[in-house]
């Protein structure tokens, strides 16, 4: 149960071999979360497994690139914000 809370919790961002290492590969935010204690630059090579074990369970993995992920979090602070719902 705590990996799939991990899992729901967290998103990823898409994006090429150097956004990743700028972002000091934190943009596998659902790797870090299940793994804590990896080493970040392990992050990519383990991602595809992640993801492969996600559609075999049915368990949706987030991924997506940053302005989709950033509107995804704006929409849900609004929505959460207002007071009727």
């Amino acid at each position: 149960m705590w990996y799939y809370r991990q899992i729901l919790g967290s998103a990823n961002l898409t994006g090429g071999k150097w956004f990743h290492i700028l972002t000091g590969n934190l943009s596998f935010q659902v790797e870090h979360h299940l793994f804590p204690d990896l080493p970040a630059h392990r992050y990519a090579e383990i991602a595809p497994r992640v993801r492969e074990i996600c559609e075999r369970y049915g368990v949706p993995y987030n991924s997506g690139p940053l302005l989709k992920q950033f509107g995804s979090v704006v929409r849900k602070i609004c929505k959460l914000a207002l007071p009727w719902n």
